[in-house]
């Protein structure tokens, strides 16, 4: 069964995100002074007495804005309200009730949903302050004081939280939930991407780079199994990376990839391969994850019959690194070859996790070694005795030789080699430990 969907919800920086960080016990959303820091709607596990439910950060509700990005933000916070089985309301004690503050009550009384009203920033110890009884006036019954960041009165708001949200003794079963980070540059579509797969707008989408800031996950259950995926801000260099909030966004994107199973590393196909894409697809590649290499764009690239496998050849010289890693050539816009991406996640999330007998393994070592002898040195040859598969995502082979200076790469590459080609192995990095033995 579904878990119970919260929401937190109001105008801009109230401390939505940071009640949402101190409730779900991880930093998950960015927080900052400064308003409309929060675009996306993020979700996370929250528990409280027994009862787990999820619950949703959203981006501040500002009612007369015309702004691209904040009427995109109202839309996702509207999103939110409906999908929700109970609302948090957010409002600041210190600036007390203000227009938006009314406009924003207006539209979560016309959901019919519970609202919990919470007045943040009641900061101090002992009797509430005057001010505190101002948002009676809201009629949505009695606010809740509560310190978002501190934590005071986190308790009473979660209590009331539950006591709306109806009872679910299944939990949902999350484990074979595959977890894919989309990640790339700015403005290569990782956001339509998410968006064509979920086929609803789940994160906002602009030619403005820098949109989208925080990872938010993306829950979807079809034929082809249960996703979440994970949309990234776009990662930069360093060098063009000033400011704070987006320094944060990197940070949220590579912990993304630390959480993933699956790496889809985004290109685009008008503007091909650059260095970024290399130390984009780096970072996947050092976390040991799954990964797939996908062109976007690829309905407004002008084609011929030989067009794909020119791009495709060129693509695997620039990631010679990772040739493992499978091309896909899509587009978010359209759909295109959106279906055999589901199945290629699903593919290289099992090579990612294979597990090779050992005794499999030491007769692929045997014939490789018959075929291409180990190398010497000095009149001395390497030997290699045995091989064992240590773990799994990614397959990590422990190999056991009489003098690890003797196993050059080159002979490590031609032993990894020889396994890809009888196990497969496609879409996943492989590590080898080497170890003497007298």
């Amino acid at each position: 069964m579904a878990k119970s969907i919260v929401a937190i919800v109001g105008r801009p920086n109230v401390g939505k995100s940071t009640l949402f960080n101190k409730l779900c016990g991880k930093r998950l959303a960015i927080v900052d002074d400064r308003p409309g820091v929060t675009r996306d709607r993020i979700y996370a596990d929250c528990e409280w007495l027994g009862r787990s439910f999820m619950l949703v950060d959203t981006g501040g509700i500002e009612p007369y804005s015309d702004d691209v990005i904040l009427s995109q933000m109202r839309r996702q916070a509207q999103a939110a309200i409906d999908s929700a089985d109970a609302i948090i309301f957010m409002v600041d004690l210190k600036s007390g009730i203000v227009a938006a503050d009314e406009e924003v009550a207006s539209i979560l009384l016309k959901s019919g949903k519970p609202i919990i009203l919470c007045v943040n920033k009641c900061d101090g110890v002992g009797e509430t302050p005057m001010e505190f009884y101002e948002f009676y006036n809201l009629g949505l019954g009695d606010p809740i004081p509560v310190s978002s960041i501190h934590g005071h009165g986190t308790g009473d708001l979660l209590d009331a939280v539950v006591a709306f949200l109806p009872d679910n003794d299944a939990e949902e079963d999350t484990d074979d939930r595959i977890h894919v980070a989309i990640i790339g540059k700015p403005n290569v579509g990782k956001s339509s991407l998410v968006n064509a797969l979920c086929g609803e707008e789940r994160t906002l989408v602009s030619d403005i780079a820098g949109t989208t800031r925080d990872a938010t996950d993306t829950y979807v259950e079809n034929a082809h199994g249960k996703f979440v995926f994970i949309d990234t801000a776009g990662l930069r260099r360093k060098s063009k990376v000033d400011d704070q909030i987006e320094k944060y966004s990197v940070l949220r994107a590579v912990s993304a990839v630390e959480r993933a199973n699956v790496c889809v590393i985004m290109i685009d196909a008008l503007e091909g391969f650059t260095e970024q894409d290399s130390k984009v697809a780096g970072i996947a590649h050092e976390a040991g994850k799954a990964c797939i290499i996908a062109v976007n764009k690829w309905d407004a690239y002008e084609k011929d019959g030989k067009t794909m496998d020119g791009y495709r050849k060129k693509l695997m010289d620039d990631f010679s690194f990772m040739s493992y890693a499978p091309i896909i050539f899509i587009s978010a816009k359209t759909g295109q070859r959106l279906e055999r991406l589901y199945e290629l996640i699903r593919f290289v999330d099992d090579q990612n996790a294979t597990r090779i007998p050992t005794g499999r393994l030491n007769q692929v070592l045997a014939d490789a070694q018959a075929r291409v002898q180990p190398p010497t040195d000095k009149g001395k040859r390497l030997k290699i005795f045995y091989i064992t598969q240590a773990s799994t995502r990614p397959p990590t082979f422990v190999i056991f030789v009489n003098k690890k200076d003797l196993f050059h790469y080159s002979y490590q590459r031609y032993i990894d080699n020889q396994i890809r080609e009888v196990f497969g192995l496609e879409g996943t990095p492989t590590r080898y430990i080497i170890r003497e033995r007298e």
